[in-house]
Formats: structure tokens, sequence, C-alpha cells
């Protein structure tokens, strides 16, 4: 596949989509029942703007498994916050609020103020420990378990606990700070 698609076969990408499209689609799903009631965007339309984003048909050469499912990550907690800045913008002025990410748990639902507080805290984390956030993306924005994320990332299922118990202690602490 990844030959197909450095050599410029146009058909690489139709290939491609339904390899990974129900894995996708599953953990979009997880993401959707996560967020707060009266969500109005489905999990196939975040799949579907998810695989527009990481470029539809002209799909760029993905290394691994891994190296998809990061950039996967990252576009649907793109569009995630995107929809919040849209929302909280429209309703409520724009004017971010301070959150307690101790109260946050991953199955609960969440107000777009919290997703933005959540966003923001984790690109200064990624400034600060990049493996680090992309371990809460996988977890918090797609929606994988701590095993499934450290297979993703190449990590130590004891490693990946202690990564996502220094990353939720440093959010906390950064978000409680604003």
């Amino acid at each position: 596949m990844k030959e197909r698609t450095n050599a410029g076969d146009p058909r690489a990408a139709d290939d491609l989509l339904p390899l990974v499209y129900e894995e996708l689609r599953k953990l979009a799903a997880q993401k959707m029942g996560r967020e707060a009631p009266g969500q109005t965007l489905q999990a196939t339309a975040l799949v579907h703007e998810a695989w527009l984003r990481l470029g539809g048909d002209r799909q760029p050469a993905w290394h691994n498994r891994a190296h998809f499912f990061a950039a996967a990550a990252e576009a649907m907690r793109r569009i995630l916050i995107d929809k919040a800045r849209r929302k909280q913008a429209e309703r409520h002025g724009g004017k971010a609020r301070r959150v307690d990410l101790e109260e946050i748990e991953l199955p609960a639902g969440m107000d777009d103020e919290q997703l933005l507080a959540v966003h923001e805290a984790l690109d200064r984390l990624a400034a600060h420990d990049v493996v680090k956030a992309e371990l809460v993306k996988l977890r918090f924005f797609v929606g994988l378990t701590i095993e499934e994320a450290a297979k993703v990332l190449d990590l130590s299922v004891p490693t990946a606990k202690r990564y996502w118990a220094y990353a939720r202690a440093w959010l906390y602490r950064e978000i409680k700070a604003q």
C-alpha cells in the first residue's frame, strides 16, 4: 500500500479507506458517545471529515499504523475543537471558564468550554512532551484504552500508564492555574 501511495497510484487511497474505515468509525462512535447530550455531529460525519482532512483521495505516505492513527486522532481532535469554538463564540461570547480535569471522566459528556480548556492545556503539554500529549489525544479524543494507545505509540503498557498519570496531573495543574 505504501509503495503504491508513494508511486502516485490514485487507487491506493480508495483501497486504504475500506481497510481503516470500520476502525475509525468505531473510534469516532466511542468519542461521540462521550460528548454532551444534544451533540449534532455524528460518528460517521466525524470519520468522513477526518478522512478529508487527512487528504481524502490524495492520502500522504503513511509510515505505519501508528502514524496514520496519530494523524487521525489529531484530525478528529481539531474537528471537535473547531466545532466547540464555533458554538462557544456563538453562545457564550468566547469567554473561557476554569475546568477541574479530575472531574472530567473519559466516559462523561463535556461541554464546549471544558473541551476548549483541555485543548489549550494539551497544546501546552505538547510543547513540553510530545509523546505524553499524543497519548492523551489517543485516549481522550479518540477513545483508545491505555493498552490500545500504548500499542499505537509503541510503548509498554506500564510506561503508558506512567505517562497517562503524569499527563493527567500536568493537565490538571495547567487547567487549574487558568
